[in-house]
């Protein structure tokens, strides 16, 4: 089977609205939570989230475009332009063995709660003719591939915070079996809304640290109290190896191997001791062809949640065993928030750009450690390191469960 690499990435998130900027703010240690915006949430438990800020549809879109077009549809297609871009890659002549495979898990909500009010005040007959095709999940691989002419395998994954993982993982598996060349995978969402929100709020499952917005995403530490509900998106172009040298693309970093599990234990909690997460990570490891005591890194799932992180915690240990303390672990969502289908995108981004930078980044807001959790979360600060082998965690409501495995590119 084939060799698959990195080329080209894109991101908006709560830190900045491209890759650099992102980037620039997470090894510094900076917070993208801060009150909610978008809706009055004064009535809300919850009045903070991770918001994107600025960004502007007409630095991609026509005006009449853009309002046809959900806000997770405009993150999609911005992405994926920054991505394409960044690869310079060129679909013209190649369509057939070109796809996209997105992540989302609640698709476009923000449309769903305007246009059912028009229903209720105005009738039926006032809802827009492309309230179907802004509202379903697919069409952030539909509207990518649209663009790009990309033909070859298109679809959308709905594993609520996996989606991003598996996304990449699933691409990364068919090139890997030579049924694409390239594909453009990832993961969105944009969630901060009223409903969304009252519904993590009855579930008890988001922070309500509001006068401390920024210190709310606190993974691993023993004052969580759940995760920051954040939004954006992140694009990775990956291709085959031998594709990407024939057209001369830089390399960002190898993907090597991809796992999934199910937990098969409840709708929203992780099965007991990290059962699940330990089983997923294993896979990829072995889907991989390494050894636990050859990785260096691990963008945790991390949550901020109290089962959460001590269940990935044992997992990693169950694992790891003695090597669990000497490698790096670190919760970028201590900064950005938790994007939900989104996250495993940004966060395999994320993990590329340590392992081509050599800067692992930090985990925040790490004051007061869980006892339970007691790995090196690389807290405050970033860490200068030699990343070779790395992977990147995802774990969703319903106990689905994604790990990939990123490597240092070689030739």
């Amino acid at each position: 089977m084939g060799r698959v690499v990195i080329t080209g990435l894109g991101m908006v998130t709560p830190l900045g609205l491209d890759v650099e900027s992102t980037w620039d703010s997470l090894i510094h240690g900076k917070s993208g939570v801060g009150p909610i915006t978008k809706f009055d949430a004064s009535a809300m438990p919850t009045k903070i989230g991770a918001e994107v800020k600025g960004f502007n549809p007409e630095d991609y879109f026509e005006p009449k475009e853009a309002g046809r077009l959900d806000l997770f549809l405009q993150y999609a297609i911005a992405v994926a332009a920054q991505a394409t871009r960044d690869a310079s890659l060129n679909t013209e002549g190649e369509e057939e063995r070109v796809g996209v495979i997105t992540g989302c898990g609640l698709g476009g909500i923000t449309t769903i709660e305007h246009w059912h009010k028009v229903l209720l005040e105005k009738g039926p007959k006032r809802i827009t003719p492309f309230f179907v095709p802004m509202i379903i999940a697919n069409m952030s691989a539909g509207e990518i591939s649209i663009r790009y002419n990309a033909k070859g395998p298109n679809m959308t994954l709905t594993t609520a915070c996996a989606a991003g993982t598996h996304a990449v993982g699933q691409a990364y598996h068919i090139i890997r079996h030579g049924i694409a060349d390239v594909m453009i995978a990832g993961g969105v969402e944009s969630t901060i809304t009223p409903l969304a929100v009252g519904g993590f709020n009855a579930m008890r499952a988001i922070s309500k640290r509001n006068d401390e917005p920024q210190k709310a995403s606190r993974p691993f530490d023993r004052d969580r109290d759940g995760f920051v509900i954040g939004e954006g998106a992140g694009i990775l172009i990956l291709e085959s190896l031998e594709h990407a040298l024939a057209r001369g693309a830089d390399i960002y970093a190898e993907i090597i191997g991809f796992g999934m599990s199910g937990d098969a234990f409840h709708i929203a909690a992780p099965a007991p001791d990290g059962e699940g997460a330990k089983r997923c990570m294993a896979a990829a490891i072995s889907d991989a062809g390494i050894v636990p005591e050859q990785v260096d890194y691990i963008n945790a799932h991390g949550t901020s949640t109290d089962l959460n992180d001590v269940y990935e915690t044992m997992a990693i240990k169950a694992i790891f065993k003695e090597h669990a303390y000497k490698l790096c672990v670190s919760a970028t969502k201590s900064m950005t928030g938790h994007l939900l289908g989104a996250a495993g995108g940004i966060e395999a981004v994320f993990t590329a750009l340590t392992i081509k930078h050599g800067i692992i980044p930090p985990t925040i807001n790490l004051d007061n450690p869980d006892p339970q959790c007691d790995l090196d979360y690389v807290p405050h600060k970033l860490r200068e390191k030699n990343v070779k082998i790395a992977i990147s965690n995802s774990f969703g409501f319903g106990g689905t469960n994604a790990s990939i495995v990123l490597k240092a590119y070689e030739k």
